[in-house]
């Protein structure tokens, strides 16, 4: 937990400090900002379930010797590349990035019993809030104070460094119990990638969506009344909400099921936009909405990891991985379109709708299937009569 913590940090850097890089360093608007951060969001979200499924099968060590050098290499590059090539690299370096969440979450599973993975979850959540305490306030201090060549080189740098520890390591993908045994065939896809799982990713992905329009948002609404320099102290506070919110969640019996939490986490984002000064009163109004996102994204690998066959777990944690790339991919440009064309309030309010409207589809989704099981259910007792 504590490597995976180290290897999460760079990832929780790259969002503002490329925002700030292409706004400031690149002299374009925040909807171009949000066209990077897409296109290396979609191929994380295209290569996710790739990469999960190789390591299924190849296991651990070829999979992120390959992503290190990669990312590594990307990275490097970014401070060198004009804004055309910038977004035309962005989409295959994702997609070859270093698997660090749905790896955490894969090796989480193999680690602990079934009985306290909640309680795991939760806390490899909190740690996952605690980087986005430190990453984008040192990606900010860095690009602001120094320069985007030493920040960008940085970061590739420290992805680098990460995936030769994990590669040294080699912690286990799946525990004892759940070793597949030679010549077995991986189950079909369409046995264990069903309507229930497919609503859980739905959900995750406007989760995503919602989150990083908020974070989009709020940068935004800091910057406009030159109140920039709070960015950190802002960030710290929404992230601290949220690891105790996970702390709770992980601690009671029973908690809220994952739709719930997404719901009202959207429902309260959306009226944020209308406190957005002084800087001090934005960030009392986002603790309500980021006391749930910690519980949602616990509760959301719970679903997927009780619903994926260890066999396939990987290529799961994969598609959580994908789906959540997807919020992010659709939640940056989206923002970022409504806030150049209005105001950093109406940033907030598409942020909350965005990602309502597919945690509302994945939640009508998930009770079409359960009542299309019904009558299937009754059909069955019939014939056993």
């Amino acid at each position: 937990m504590v490597l995976m913590f180290f290897a999460r940090l760079p990832m929780t850097m790259t969002g503002v400090t490329l925002t700030l890089y292409v706004v400031s360093g690149l002299g374009r608007g925040y909807g171009a900002a949000g066209i990077v951060g897409a296109a290396s969001t979609l191929g994380m979200a295209v290569g996710a379930p790739v990469i999960g499924r190789m390591i299924d099968r190849y296991g651990l060590r070829p999979v992120v010797a390959a992503c290190g050098i990669s990312t590594t290499a990307f990275w490097a590059a970014v401070p060198h590349l004009p804004y055309g090539a910038l977004v035309v690299c962005a989409l295959p370096a994702g997609v070859l990035s270093v698997p660090a969440g749905s790896l955490a979450r894969q090796v989480l599973t193999a680690l602990v019993a079934a009985g306290q993975r909640r309680a795991a979850y939760s806390l490899d959540t909190i740690l996952v809030e605690a980087s986005f305490m430190i990453g984008p306030a040192a990606g900010i201090a860095a690009i602001s104070q120094l320069s985007a060549t030493f920040t960008m080189t940085g970061i590739g740098t420290i992805f680098g460094a990460t995936a030769l520890l994990i590669f040294a390591l080699n912690p286990p993908i799946r525990n004892e119990d759940e070793l597949a045994p030679a010549k077995t065939t991986r189950p079909p896809l369409r046995s264990w990638l069903t309507g229930k799982l497919l609503a859980t990713l739905l959900i995750a992905a406007g989760t995503l969506f919602c989150l990083v329009g908020t974070e989009v948002a709020t940068l935004a609404a800091l910057r406009a009344h030159d109140d920039i320099g709070w960015t950190g102290l802002v960030i710290a506070v929404m992230c601290a909400a949220s690891m105790l919110g996970g702390i709770v969640h992980g601690a009671v019996r029973k908690s809220l099921p994952q739709g719930v939490l997404m719901l009202l986490l959207a429902v309260l984002v959306i009226p944020v936009g209308l406190a957005t000064q002084p800087w001090w009163l934005l960030m009392l109004v986002l603790i309500p909405t980021n006391l749930l996102c910690a519980p949602t994204l616990a509760a959301t690998t719970e679903t997927v990891s009780a619903l994926a066959p260890p066999a396939v777990r990987g290529e799961a944690m994969g598609l959580q991985d994908a789906s959540t790339r997807i919020g992010l991919a659709a939640g940056s440009p989206v923002v970022g379109f409504a806030i150049d064309h209005s105001s950093p309030a109406w940033g907030f309010a598409a942020a909350g709708l965005g990602g309502l409207a597919l945690a509302g589809l994945g939640l009508a989704w998930s009770l079409r299937g359960s009542s299309a099981r019904v009558p299937a259910l009754a059909a069955a007792v019939r014939a056993r009569r």
